[in-house]
């Protein structure tokens, strides 16, 4: 009998019960995620589950499965949770506006800059983000944010005029439409196309973290790091609820509380790889550019347009952005 791609991960990743230590049943669960196993969202989610497991006396256990390798690309976590594809995923928020586009917020150029500022910007869409979430039968275990974004790119230059018509591939919508805004020409490719992209030449830069440039080893293709500071997004672990509900009401009120008390250190891990993946970049012989202050300004002023637009687009977004700004103004 011949069984298809997702009649496999389906059987691989529904809920399965096996014998624990002490004879007790647990309940097995994949968390997919496309980061690998050296990324810090990865290891957070290995971190959580251990957690987990401690907390639940073995009886619930998650085996993070890294690299995409059950086949799913990052734009299809939360369809794949819910529908029940994936018991678990750490889901980048701004990939999902296929399905949701309120999760493209946080991408937005320049609305954020700083973790400070994703705190605030949180308080106001994490409550919105959690009812998308029941909408797709999930929950939101945790959220962790990305550090800062660059522009890794080949070229050196000091104006955006400079950027014209350069190849680069971006994670989402809202990016892809921040550098059309500049002349550039944006590619919208999941992570785990880049690398191809770069090794093939179809792309000649990317926008993305410090982080995953470590990841891609990309000082293997490109060569300068521009710190462009343009948005700040987060990834969030989600559990389809068919599967919570089949858990004892004391290990969901233990893994709940675990995600509320590890989530500030997962914050904190971010915070610092940003630090240390730069540095590697460095090691490995890519140049950070320092950005001269015109051409910022002229980044910021080209994109400025890109708020109203998504508030248009996403009407659901006004409130919560129109609450940050005045927010950030008290």
């Amino acid at each position: 009998m011949t069984i298809g791609r997702r009649g496999v991960l389906s059987v691989m990743t529904v809920a399965a019960l096996s014998l624990a230590a002490g004879g007790a049943a647990a309940t097995m669960w994949d968390l997919s995620t496309v980061w690998p196993d050296g990324n810090f969202h990865t290891q957070n989610a290995k971190r959580f589950a251990e957690e987990v497991a401690k907390a639940t006396g073995n009886e619930v256990q998650i085996t993070v499965k890294s690299g995409g390798q059950l086949g799913f690309k990052g734009p299809e976590h939360l369809r794949a949770v819910r529908d029940g594809l994936v018991p678990m995923a750490d889901v980048l928020n701004i990939q999902q506006i296929g399905d949701e586009p309120l999760l493209g917020t946080e991408s937005i150029p320049f609305l954020v800059g700083s973790p400070e500022q994703l705190k605030v910007l949180q308080k106001y869409l994490r409550p919105e983000y959690e009812a998308l979430a029941l909408k797709n039968n999930q929950l939101v275990l945790y959220t962790v944010p990305w550090p800062t974004q660059y522009l890794h790119l080949k070229v050196k230059v000091d104006t955006l005029d400079a950027l014209k018509g350069v190849k680069i591939r971006v994670p989402d919508k809202n990016a892809q439409d921040m550098l059309a805004a500049v002349g550039m020409s944006p590619v919208l490719i999941p992570w785990g196309e880049t690398i191809p992209a770069l090794a093939s030449g179809a792309v000649a830069g990317v926008s993305t973290s410090a982080t995953s440039g470590v990841d891609g080893k990309f000082w293997e293709f490109l060569k300068y790091v521009y710190p462009t500071n343009h948005t700040w997004s987060s990834q969030m672990v989600t559990v389809n609820l068919d599967a919570w509900k089949k858990l004892k009401p004391e290990h969901q009120k233990a893994i709940e509380a675990l995600g509320k008390r590890l989530e500030p250190e997962f914050w904190a891990v971010s915070i610092q790889n940003d630090k240390d993946s730069l540095k590697r970049l460095t090691e490995g012989g890519m140049e950070v550019v320092g950005i001269p202050p015109a051409m910022m300004k002229d980044f910021r002023e080209r994109t400025a347009p890109l708020l109203d637009a998504y508030m248009k687009r996403v009407p659901a977004a006004e409130k919560p952005i129109r609450a940050y700004l005045a927010d950030l103004k008290m």
